[in-house]
């Protein structure tokens, strides 16, 4: 299995290594992207990961990749070829046209092109093409895809009219940590140097609601909030299971795990009206359109004021969250395994 250390993809890896380790199933990562840090290195000893790979690179949706990515392909089919997997599965597009000596699984966790559109408003530039083709080829060489959403699965097929099968499976995470009580603030984490989560909106209404935001991660904005720049995993599960309120407005989030650690916390969540996120939640979040910031500082004002609604929309999310377990998404990948296998075994 592949992963990259940035952001959410990396914690899904390692949930889903861990639930399929459960069920006889053995894998090996292959990590690319920045180097692997400390408590990643504690991570991956914590976890039940059979065998661990990491290289330095940049990852396919960077400015500019290409030698670093036909690089880390040869990389990966040298470690291909030393474990002769049954089954490939990539986190990303491009290597799945690396000439595999197993089925390749490719899971779409996000889309550069899909994100121009819903971040930007507009097309990706002619400097996305190379980008765009690599996709393109990747999913013609890819034995199944796999997407978080239907809403993320529309869009690749959208875009890139994908001939292989395909199919949705949500993501799934364990919480362990003790319920506390939850303390009067609003809390935003994760990726927020990227545009999509639309972090830029909540700090500019922070300063007219009656509890303070608090911004966990890299890219906040420094005015108007509370900044704490990166927090570790421990800390901010902590974050978590004390805030009342998440808030993620995105604009962009083809699934979101950091609203689903949020909902096992039990927080009230106020999330960008999008509909990647009304699939995910349901009845069981608010929504404000993602350009909409007086409605989304009246949603906001109203639950701060009103702690009993916040309690009630919280316990919604918590219980909507419980649906959505690691053992549920390993089951799922199994059977796409599965899937893929026969798939190869009629195509030989």
């Amino acid at each position: 299995m592949t992963t990259d250390t940035v952001g959410g993809v990396w914690t899904y890896a390692l949930e889903l290594a861990d639930a399929l380790a459960n069920r006889g199933v053995e894998v090996s990562l292959a990590a690319m992207g920045a180097p692997l840090d400390e408590p990643k290195r504690a991570e991956l000893r914590a976890s039940r990961v059979a065998r661990a790979y990491a290289e330095s690179c940049a990852l396919e949706w960077m400015s500019d990749p290409w030698g670093d990515v036909e690089r880390t392909g040869e990389w990966l089919l040298d470690i291909a070829a030393d474990l002769e997997p049954d089954l490939v599965h990539l986190n990303g597009y491009a290597h799945a046209a690396l000439p595999w000596n197993a089925p390749a699984l490719v899971v779409g966790h996000s889309c550069v092109l899909s994100w121009h559109e819903a971040v930007r408003d507009r097309p990706a530039g002619p400097e996305w093409s190379l980008y765009g083709k690599a996709v393109e080829r990747g999913l013609r060489a890819a034995a199944l895809l796999v997407a978080p959403t239907q809403a993320m699965l529309d869009e690749l097929v959208r875009l890139y009219d994908p001939p292989c099968p395909r199919t949705v499976i949500f993501n799934g995470r364990h919480w362990t940590r003790e319920r506390v009580a939850k303390e009067p603030f609003v809390l935003a984490a994760g990726r927020l140097w990227d545009d999509a989560k639309n972090v830029q909106a909540l700090a500019r209404i922070a300063p007219r609601l009656a509890w303070p935001v608090v911004l966990a991660g890299e890219g906040a904005p420094r005015s108007g909030v509370r900044a704490l720049g990166h927090v570790p995993r421990g800390e901010l599960d902590a974050l978590l299971a004390r805030a009342a309120i998440f808030a993620e407005p995105a604009r962009y989030e083809p699934f979101g795990l950091a609203a689903l650690e949020a909902g096992l916390a039990g927080c009230a969540l106020v999330l960008g009206d999008i509909p990647s996120l009304r699939e995910v939640w349901g009845d069981a979040a608010q929504y404000v359109e993602p350009d909409d910031e007086e409605r989304l500082a009246k949603v906001l004002d109203s639950l701060t004021r009103d702690e009993a609604a916040a309690w009630r929309l919280g316990e919604r999310a918590r219980k909507r969250a419980s649906e959505f377990t690691p053992e549920r998404m390993a089951d799922a990948y199994l059977a796409a395994y599965g899937s893929a296998l026969s798939s190869a075994r009629v195509a030989a």
